[in-house]
């Protein structure tokens, strides 16, 4: 009898433990681009699906000369449920001499970002971009050159690590409040891409699985 007592006692003191919630919208480890559409700018950036020679596992492999396009996909998150947006990337190219805070310039050997549809509204429709900046430091943030309703903001910066697999986590709900002053519940989508239209260039960047997470 007192250890079935005490086994309830510890039965009813024992922490319970929430499952931690993830949305996975890039399963390029798996060999799919399911959901993902290309939406072209200015030429074309080439996006397949090879298997990375560090990791031995599958990536999305972007290669862009002298032009732009992205692989975008429409899905809705909550971010009160899931606000923190996972990824990682890789690149061993560099952009040298260029001015990111001008049209000319606006090349990123890697960005990833999401979108907050305006709806009918749609010059209310925002995006916030994480590059990975050959001109600014790790933490700018600056406005798109094209159109105000962009944000761009440097989660790497320079030569440092190139070659290397970086792998990144952040707080979407909180970023869009504090390097956009948006504040809001929901995204409606999220985007990749390599782009060298503007400034005549190349790049290839690897982009490992993207995900959003509880925690």
């Amino acid at each position: 009898m007192l250890n079935t007592l005490l086994l309830l006692v510890a039965l009813l003191s024992a922490p319970i433990f929430a499952h931690a919630e993830s949305i996975r919208v890039g399963q390029f480890s798996a060999g799919t681009l399911h959901g993902w559409e290309e939406k072209e700018f200015d030429g074309k950036t080439e996006y397949q699906l090879v298997v990375d020679e560090t990791t031995q596992q599958k990536v999305l492999k972007a290669q862009s000369s002298k032009g732009a396009s992205g692989l975008f996909r429409e899905h809705r998150i909550d971010l009160n449920k899931t606000p923190y947006l996972n990824w990682s990337w890789k690149t061993a190219s560099y952009f040298d001499g260029i001015n990111e805070n001008e049209k000319a310039g606006d090349d990123f050997v890697a960005r990833i970002y999401v979108v907050v549809d305006g709806g009918f509204f749609f010059w209310k429709t925002i995006a916030l971009n994480y590059v990975w900046s050959s001109t600014h430091q790790k933490g700018d943030k600056w406005d798109n050159p094209f159109t105000s309703n962009a944000t761009m903001y440097a989660v790497e910066s320079g030569r440092s690590n190139l070659g290397k697999w970086q792998y990144y986590k952040r707080n979407i709900k909180d970023d869009l409040a504090s390097i956009v002053g948006k504040d809001t519940q929901y995204i409606d989508a999220i985007a990749i891409m390599t782009d060298t239209d503007n400034t005549g260039l190349s790049a290839i960047t690897y982009f490992g699985d993207i995900s959003f997470t509880s925690e």
